[in-house]
């Protein structure tokens, strides 16, 4: 048996694949890693089966000639950067090199299939949800009249927080705001957003609601927003959800699911003061019907005291005395009958100008 060194056996492989290497395949994977040097992109694609175990991996590459024109082109048709965890359609040619081994050469992608595969995503998703009732359990809570006490779950640096706290003082409401920073966009974004949320819910009496915002950006960086943990994890929040994701070309599935979804920060803090404001209209109304319905019961006071008076003026002694009546006493006890007054025991009369005694005969 005469042996094969590796360099000859990796020329007869690269004589064996010459017929694939001179077309392209359009391939369905997904990228499972991706890295962008000086240019070029180097992703690794997978395939994985119905149980989730993996059925096939390889390399692959998108050289800088085409990689900037075919990435910008695809964030601009599905709303989403070229990034791990998705699905897409790329065509690519077989390369295999005798050192870095058989990979794939990207020449074109469509970004048709992706956003299909997200589609698909986002509706499993929420038939999830739904199936699992959760899509309805923020609604069931309850709003407090004066929502003061807010948990806010932002990045301390974004815009759109600075924005919120701004619209959020300018009718001077004493709003008592809690930040609970988080990452909001990028790999680690759905895991931060789920540990603030179960830090505010330790705490859960301390606030009224929780406020939920990112500034404006890229639509790209909203993926965290519609992954079923998240959703779920703000569905089953204690406290009603106001969500300022600060988007509007489409709704996520966060704002599917919490209390109420608002478009920006500036649109949660506008709600809040306004309603506010028209609590403070209730009750500034409420204070005048008050006001008008005490001094008319002052002035039907005023006017029964007043007829009292009348009728205690008109039963006092001084005018019975005026009218030439008496008032007779023994004892300093008034005299009702002649038999209250023993024979021969004095007694006194009272006028309306003095006082006199007389003693009873017979």
């Amino acid at each position: 048996m005469t042996p094969y060194t590796l360099s000859q056996l990796t020329a007869f492989i690269d004589q064996s694949l010459a017929v694939l290497s001179s077309q392209t395949f359009w391939l369905r994977a997904e990228i499972a890693s991706m890295s962008v040097k000086n240019g070029h992109g180097y992703l690794e694609l997978v395939e994985k089966a119905s149980d989730g175990r993996l059925a096939a991996k390889m390399r692959a590459t998108c050289w800088s000639n085409l990689f900037p024109m075919l990435s910008a082109y695809f964030e601009q048709e599905t709303g989403q950067r070229l990034q791990t965890g998705l699905q897409v359609l790329v065509e690519a040619e077989v390369s295999f090199h005798p050192v870095y081994s058989l990979s794939l050469n990207i020449v074109n992608i469509d970004p048709a299939f992706t956003v299909g595969d997200l589609a698909r995503q986002r509706q499993e998703t929420l038939r999830r949800l739904q199936q699992e009732g959760l899509t309805e359990l923020q609604q069931q809570l309850t709003l407090p009249t004066l929502p003061l006490r807010l948990a806010v779950i932002s990045s301390e640096q974004a815009a759109g927080y600075g924005d919120f706290m701004d619209e959020l003082n300018r009718d001077g409401f004493a709003f008592r705001v809690q930040l609970f920073p988080a990452l909001m966009q990028g790999e680690r974004a759905e895991v931060s957003i789920i540990d603030a949320l179960r830090t505010i819910e330790e705490y859960a009496d301390r606030y009224d609601a929780v406020v939920l915002i990112r500034g404006g950006g890229a639509t790209t960086d909203l993926g965290c927003f519609d992954s079923y943990p998240l959703a779920a994890a703000c569905a089953r929040c204690r406290l009603p959800i106001l969500s300022g994701i600060g988007h509007t070309r489409d709704v996520s599935i966060v704002d599917q699911v919490v209390f109420m979804p608002l478009k920006t920060p500036t649109a949660v803090a506008d709600f809040l003061v306004d309603r506010l404001q028209q609590q403070a209209e209730r009750l500034q109304r409420l204070k005048l019907r008050l006001q008008k319905t005490a001094e008319i019961q002052i002035l039907v006071r005023r006017h029964r005291i007043e007829m009292l008076r009348q009728r205690l003026a008109a039963c006092s002694p001084e005018r019975i005395y005026r009218m030439g009546y008496s008032l007779a006493t023994y004892n300093g006890r008034p005299l009702r009958s002649v038999s209250d007054l023993p024979v021969g025991k004095a007694f006194e009369t009272h006028l309306s100008d003095g006082t006199f005694s007389a003693v009873r005969q017979k």
